[in-house]
């Protein structure tokens, strides 16, 4: 299975080749191999890359001195000839995410290999000013700049915004929940941290994470769907490449239309999903303090077991149930996935009546392209997306390892140097 997921991950892309005018694009596709695997043989290397061992132990050797891999203990696993040499991502390289809501500014660091070091979530009163969440970002980050342990560098840092992202500078065109409207948030960033930032929509990146490290890893085509504090969004691996759209603004599944007449949404319309299928609905239904949101899933679990609250909140679940099968319905027929990841707030609807959701997805007696889609649930909480946020601060370093890190001079764009 592991050396099947490696061939996953090269196909359709250049396999290495022994050229000296490829050492790029055999660096790229080493990282690139170790990052998404979190760990890989020098056997399993050679056999994904089509490389010899001589040229693998190069590539290796060189990542290993820029501070990008370790070389580790033998893989045991290996059942024919010696064991081989295990390359696994180092932890010292490092991207800072964020994710700022309504409610909340999410921060971590993220290593290579999507392994999330220490996460900070810094609660608001209400939806922060793009001001503020520079400010917030800029004290936690000097925190954990500061403690590092020495080696350690900062690639650059991913933010995921709940809304519309400009792909090429990193504007946000609107987050309407938050209330910003062409707000440079990216740039606003980048100057206060002195680091590259990258931005994107939330729920693509979710998407991203999804695909590259959590259930949808073995799947060419899935669809990623997140609820949060500022709506629904999703992302879409089709073929194996997520869709990002003439403009970069694809994945704005929250927008599927699921009742005629229904709920004003924030894009103009009405009826839309995020607008019909709503988190503050079930917050409301059991009354839970704002301060304590983290725990709504349990909340709506335990509230379903006293017989004098479940009938009303059982009411709720089933009606966001049945408008969630409507707009799945409609994604499953434009996109034929074959699974379906729900994070976030919606998988409370699953958790709260198991199997209701797959039944209302399917037709009895008809076939089509829902009988074979599979429904999972992404892990409890955020980290998803503060993953799939490190991706973007990643991509440039992994496209160009030993160009990304050469030295610059007075460059405040450049990662942050070894502590």
């Amino acid at each position: 299975m592991h050396d099947e997921r490696i061939r996953r991950s090269v196909a359709g892309t250049n396999l290495g080749n022994n050229r000296d005018s490829t050492r790029q694009h055999n660096l790229s596709t080493v990282l690139g191999l170790v990052h998404s695997m979190d760990g890989v043989s020098r056997a399993q290397l050679t056999r994904a890359t089509g490389l010899n061992r001589s040229t693998i132990a190069a590539l290796v050797g060189e990542l290993a001195q820029l501070g990008l891999v370790l070389e580790s203990d033998l893989d045991q696993a290996q059942q024919h000839g010696r064991p081989s040499i295990m390359i696994e991502p180092s932890p010292g390289a490092l991207a800072l995410s964020v994710n700022p809501d309504i409610d909340v500014v999410s921060v971590a660091l993220v290593s290579l290999g999507g392994h999330i070091v220490n996460p900070v979530r810094f609660h608001t009163v209400r939806p922060p000013s793009v001001a503020e969440v520079v400010n917030i970002v800029t004290a936690i980050y000097t925190g954990m700049r500061t403690s590092l342990p020495a080696r350690h560098r900062i690639m650059g840092v991913g933010l995921a915004v709940p809304g519309l992202v400009d792909p090429v500078d990193g504007t946000v065109i609107e987050a309407p929940h938050l209330g910003w409207r062409d707000q440079p948030l990216a740039a606003l960033l980048s100057d206060a941290l002195k680091l590259p930032v990258i931005a994107a929509n939330d729920a693509v990146v979710g998407a991203r994470a999804q695909a590259t490290f959590g259930a949808g890893r073995d799947v060419s085509d899935l669809v990623y769907l997140y609820g949060g504090a500022s709506g629904i969004g999703g992302g879409v691996v089709s073929g194996g490449r997520l869709i990002r759209g003439a403009t970069g603004f694809a994945g704005q599944l929250g927008h599927t239309h699921v009742r005629s007449g229904g709920a004003q949404c924030t894009c103009g319309s009405t009826g839309c999903l995020e607008a019909e299928v709503t988190r503050e609905e079930l917050i409301a239904a059991i009354g839970l303090p704002a301060g304590e949101t983290e725990n709504l899933e349990e909340a709506v679990l335990e509230k379903l077991q006293d017989e004098s609250a479940s009938q009303e909140v059982g009411a709720i679940i089933e009606r966001q149930i049945q408008l969630l099968a409507i707009g799945l319905k409609s994604i499953v027929n434009l996109l034929n996935p074959s699974l379906i990841v729900l994070g976030g707030f919606l998988r409370i609807l699953v958790r709260a009546s198991p199997g209701t959701l797959s039944e209302a997805l399917r037709t009895p007696g008809r076939r089509g392209p829902w009988e074979n889609v599979a429904i999972e649930l992404a892990p409890l909480g955020e980290d998803p997306i503060l993953v799939g946020a490190a991706e973007l601060a990643f991509e440039p370093l992994i496209r160009d390892p030993a160009g990304f890190l050469r030295p610059q001079d007075d460059d405040a764009g450049a990662p942050s140097q070894p502590m």
